[in-house]
């Protein structure tokens, strides 16, 4: 992509809206306007609320991350730019339907499917694979699942499983060295361009299981899922361990 400035970028129509994102038509060919809402949902939808400052929390750290994959896992993303503070410029992809999951420790549906004690450290990541369906609740499936039904081709699983990996290892040092131990979270992909694979979505903590280290007290979306406090003074948190407190009082000023 060359050839003009994000900021000359015009937003159009919007083209999907999700639990927690909106995604626009632009000005340019093949980009997309990806904004951020401060809904916060759970249980599929069943539990809604509106967190003030939530769309700019997960807009500013999720494109901090994404940055940083692409340079230290060498994962190639769909971030173009930061657009606002809770907007992204991000090419346009066609999400493949398969959630990947990379748990560390086990938690949440892992514990209640196979009885395991929560917080387990596993001995090494595992990845899980779900159907990305709202109207099914995401249920977990296998390669031979997305193989038959076409969701994903076997070369596209493999780099997908890879992937997820080698982001893994990035997201783990980089939460610890906030203070924080990154137990699980889902990552989403799309096709770009023909045949290339594209880490899509979001990174942020709406996706991501995070607990304080050498506890189990949540620093993530489980705040808002399970009536443990305030989300919005979590994430707030989450913003200042990453940002400092200078730029997290900008951006309450600009809000």
């Amino acid at each position: 992509m060359s050839g003009f400035e994000p900021a000359s970028v015009v937003r159009g129509e919007v083209l999907y809206e999700g639990k927690s994102k909106r995604v626009y038509a632009t000005s340019e060919e093949g980009l997309v306007w990806l904004e951020h809402k401060d809904d916060a949902t759970a249980f599929n939808g069943v539990k809604h609320a509106v967190i003030e400052g939530k769309g700019r929390v997960n807009s500013r750290i999720s494109a901090h991350l994404l940055e940083r994959i692409e340079v230290d896992a060498g994962v190639p993303t769909h971030l173009v730019a930061e657009l606002t503070d809770t907007a992204h410029l991000c090419l346009a992809v066609d999400i493949i339907p398969v959630e990947v999951v990379v748990r560390n420790v086990a938690a949440g549906s892992l514990c209640k499917r196979l009885g395991l004690e929560q917080g387990l450290a596993l001995e090494a990541p595992l990845i899980e694979l779900f159907y990305k369906s709202d109207a099914l609740n995401d249920p977990m499936v296998s390669e031979d699942h997305a193989l038959l039904f076409g969701w994903a081709e076997a070369w596209e699983l493999a780099y997908m499983r890879q992937a997820a990996l080698r982001v893994n290892e990035v997201l783990r040092e980089f939460w610890a060295d906030h203070g924080l131990t990154l137990v699980d979270f889902k990552l989403e992909f799309g096709r770009w361009n023909g045949n290339q694979i594209l880490l899509s979505d979001e990174i942020s903590p709406d996706g991501s299981r995070l607990w304080v280290a050498g506890t189990q007290q949540s620093m993530d979306k489980d705040v808002f899922r399970k009536d443990l406090g305030s989300l919005s003074e979590t994430y707030a948190e989450l913003f200042t361990r990453i940002f400092g407190s200078g730029e997290a009082a900008e951006a309450e000023e600009r809000a």
